[in-house]
C-alpha cells in the first residue's frame, strides 16, 4: 500500500469522475450533479446504507465550492464542539471569505437540543450542514432541521460497481486475485464499498508478494466468513427485513418467507425475537381460521428455548411454512381492536346484576346473579336471547368470521345461535 492510512480512506474519490455509484444523483444532467459541479452549497442529508459514498460526496461538495470541510461524528461530539466550529467558521469567513461545510456523520444520534444548536447558523448561511445517516430522517431528525436541509437517498452499490472499485484499487497493490476472487469479494461486501476495500486490505495482509499464485477462493471465504450483511437490531434494515418476512407469510408465499427468515438468521438476529414475531403472525393473520398455527408457533418457540440452534431454527422454519400455507383471517385481530376502542369510548359501565357472582348473603339480597340463566341447562348449551352487555348498551358486533378455514364453521355456528335468539324473542 502506498500510505499508512486505511485503504478505504486512501481510495476515497478525489473527483466526480473517480466516484462510482449513485447514478440516480450523479449522472450527467441530474440536478444534484449540476449543483455539485457549480459548487452551489446547500445544507443536505445523505440517507443510505454504510459505504455508499456519503463522506466522499461531502468532501467533493466542499472542494467544488472551495470551502473548508469540517468533519465530526455525532457519536463523539456535542453542543460544545458545535460552538467551537461556529467560532472557527466565523473567523474563517471574516479573514478569508471561505465558507465552512460541516459534515456530521451519524447525525441521527444527535438529540433535539444538539440538532437545534446549529439551526441558526444554517439559517444565516455561516454553516452548510451535510448530515449522513443510515436511519430514516423522518423519524431520526426533528422537523426544524428537515425543513432547512434537502434529503438525498443513496443506494447500496451493486456487485458490478464494487467490482469496478476493487479492480481499480488492486492495480497498485501487492496482491494477485482472479476475476472470480474479486467478484466474490464484491458480492460479499453486500453493497458497502468501504467493507469491500477492507476485505481487500485484509487479503493484502494475507498474501505472500513472492507467490506466483493468486489468493484462493477458500482463503477469501475464510476472510469474509459470516455476518457481513447489512443489519442493525435498531435500524431500518432490521425492520424492513421483519416486515418482508411477515408480509410473505401473510401473502401465503412459504418460499419468500423462508428466504427472509434465512436472511435475518444469517445477519445475526436473535431466534427468540423471531419466535415472538412468528407467534404474532399466527394470531394477527391466521387466528381462528386455523388455531393450530398458534399452537405450532408456540411449540417452535419452546424448541428454540430448550434446544437452541440449529434445532430451534428448523422448528421456526417449520412454523413459518405452516403459517404461510394456512388459511388466513384477521377477523380476531380486527374485532379485538374495535372492541378495545369501543370499551374505552363507553367508559366504566356497570356490570348487570344477573352477570355478577353472589358469594355472600348480602350480595344475594342485592340481587346479584338473580335471573341468570345457566347455559348448560338449556338446549344446545345456549341461553338463547340472553343479554351479556351493560344495560345501557345494545348487543354489539365486532367479530366477523371469514369464509376460510375453521372460521367458515364458526360463522355457521354463530348464524345458528342467532336463529335461536330470534326464535326465543318471538315466543317471549
Amino acid at each position: 500500500m502506498s500510505s499508512a492510512q486505511p485503504l478505504a480512506s486512501e481510495r476515497r474519490p478525489k473527483t466526480l469522475d473517480d466516484f462510482v455509484g449513485q447514478s440516480h444523483l450523479l449522472a450527467l444532467g441530474k440536478p444534484f450533479r449540476i449543483a455539485l459541479e457549480k459548487g452551489q452549497l446547500h445544507s443536505l442529508i445523505f440517507w443510505g446504507p454504510p459505504g455508499t459514498g456519503k463522506t466522499s460526496l461531502a468532501h467533493l461538495l466542499a472542494d467544488k465550492a472551495k470551502a473548508v470541510c469540517v468533519k465530526i461524528s455525532a457519536i463523539f461530539s456535542g453542543v460544545k464542539e458545535i460552538r467551537e466550529i461556529v467560532g472557527e467558521a466565523e473567523l474563517l469567513l471574516q479573514q478569508t471569505g471561505q465558507r465552512t461545510v460541516l459534515f456530521i456523520d451519524e447525525i441521527h444520534r444527535f438529540n433535539k437540543a444538539q440538532q437545534d444548536a446549529f439551526l441558526p447558523h444554517m439559517e444565516s448561511g455561516l454553516l452548510t450542514v451535510v448530515g449522513a445517516t443510515t436511519e430514516n430522517p423522518s423519524f431520526a431528525l426533528n422537523n426544524a432541521l428537515l425543513s432547512r436541509a434537502k434529503i438525498y437517498i443513496l443506494k447500496a452499490l451493486s456487485p458490478e460497481e464494487i467490482f469496478q472499485i476493487l479492480s481499480s484499487a488492486i492495480k497498485e497493490q501487492p496482491l494477485s486475485l482472479t476475476s472470480e476472487g474479486l467478484a466474490f469479494l464484491a458480492r460479499a461486501a453486500d453493497g458497502d464499498a468501504r467493507r469491500a476495500l477492507n476485505f481487500l486490505e485484509m487479503a493484502i495482509g494475507l498474501y505472500d508478494p513472492d507467490s506466483e499464485t493468486p489468493l484462493s477462493l477458500e482463503v477469501l471465504r475464510d476472510l469474509v466468513q459470516a455476518g457481513h450483511y447489512r443489519f442493525d437490531n435498531h435500524g431500518d434494515a432490521f425492520y424492513d427485513l421483519i416486515s418482508a418476512l411477515h408480509k410473505s407469510v401473510r401473502g401465503s408465499d412459504p418460499d419468500a418467507a423462508l428466504y427472509w427468515f434465512a436472511r435475518m438468521l444469517d445477519a445475526g438476529c436473535d431466534p427468540l425475537y423471531l419466535a415472538r414475531r412468528i407467534v404474532r403472525m399466527a394470531t394477527e393473520d391466521i387466528g381462528n381460521a386455523d388455531p393450530r398455527a398458534l399452537t405450532l408457533a408456540l411449540e417452535a418457540w419452546q424448541v428454540v428455548e430448550r434446544l437452541g440452534s440449529p434445532e430451534g431454527e428448523l422448528a421456526l422454519a417449520q412454523a413459518i411454512v405452516y403459517l404461510a400455507i394456512a388459511a388466513k383471517s384477521n377477523a380476531v385481530y380486527t374485532a379485538f381492536a374495535k372492541a378495545r376502542a369501543f370499551a374505552k369510548e363507553q367508559g366504566s359501565l356497570e356490570v348487570p346484576l344477573h352477570l355478577r357472582n353472589a358469594p355472600t348473603a348480602l350480595m344475594n339480597e342485592l340481587g346479584y346473579a338473580k335471573q341468570y340463566r345457566y347455559a348448560h341447562d338449556e338446549p344446545y348449551a345456549y341461553a338463547a336471547a340472553e343479554h351479556y352487555w351493560p344495560l345501557e348498551l345494545g348487543k354489539q358486533k365486532f367479530y366477523h368470521p371469514s369464509d376460510r378455514g375453521l372460521e367458515l364453521k364458526i360463522a355457521e355456528k354463530l348464524a345458528f345461535l342467532k336463529s335461536l335468539d330470534s326464535a326465543r324473542q318471538k315466543t317471549s
